[in-house]
């Protein structure tokens, strides 16, 4: 579905380059759930804001290909990447209440992006909200869909970005780390609900973490990065049985102290 092939993106600071993404490449298959691990700064993040073509200035992708089923949306213009952008690549990020509105209901926001994509009238797009709500398990859904972010716990706003991010069915969802700012137990309610939308609509999902037990519980595969490079890639326990590069197995080793 997914081909990453020699991606770079650099950042601008006083004239100079700084490489954040060295030369990646990597695939999705349709239906896999991989991992990108890395501790912060690895560019793990910088690749997902890539293949989404949303990279902040100064940064820019100044060479590499990103495949979507084929096609080169590298390559796309930014009216055509709308037309991806929500509606067959989605994005979940770390940070559910600064990514929703916080003057708009929950209900409008999704609604919106139904609307923008699916080509609902606003009662279809509506009933659709609502449906997704019920689906990331929201208990009273049609009431809830009137209340605004700041009424939602960070769990259940992570619950509607999911909602919003699967309302238009898209076909590969990425997840940048949207369980960090979380307990615990809500990390686990997450994670577990991720996996069951995944098989529910047959999703392709790159989820981005720091967090090895996340990547173990969640993923078939993995993709190890360090200072903007990919310095590892296989399946998770691959990784967790004979790591290769030193950085993996200090990863590793840190995931056994935490079980022991």
């Amino acid at each position: 579905m997914l081909e990453v092939k020699n991606l770079t993106t650099v950042f601008y600071k006083d004239g100079t380059a700084v490489t954040a993404v060295d030369d990646v490449s990597f695939t999705v298959q349709k239906g896999e759930i991989l991992g990108i691990l890395g501790e912060s700064g690895s560019g793990k993040s910088t690749v997902a804001n890539s293949i989404m073509q949303l990279v902040p200035p100064p940064g820019k992708i100044i060479s590499g290909e990103i495949l979507f089923n084929g096609q080169d949306i590298l390559k796309l213009s930014e009216h055509e990447m709308i037309k991806i952008r929500g509606a067959k690549i989605a994005m979940v990020f770390q940070d559910p209440f600064t990514s929703l509105n916080p003057v708009l209901t929950v209900g409008e926001q999704i609604v919106e992006a139904i609307r923008l994509h699916q080509g609902l009238n606003k009662n279809e797009a509506w009933q659709r909200a609502i449906e997704m709500l019920e689906t990331v398990r929201i208990n009273g859904a049609a009431e809830r869909i009137r209340d605004y972010p700041h009424q939602f716990s960070g769990g259940m706003r992570q619950r509607v970005m999911l909602a919003m991010a699967l309302s238009c069915q898209p076909e590969l969802l990425l997840a940048d780390e949207p369980t960090t700012a979380l307990d615990v137990t809500i990390q686990a309610e997450i994670i577990k609900l991720i996996k069951e939308l995944q098989q529910k609509f047959n999703l392709s999902v790159i989820y981005i973490t720091h967090n090895f037990g996340i990547i173990r519980a969640l993923c078939q595969r993995v993709i190890v990065m360090h200072g903007g490079k990919v310095v590892e890639v296989g399946t998770v326990s691959q990784i967790i049985s004979a790591p290769k590069e030193e950085y993996t197995r200090n990863l590793v080793n840190c995931l056994q102290v935490l079980k022991s």
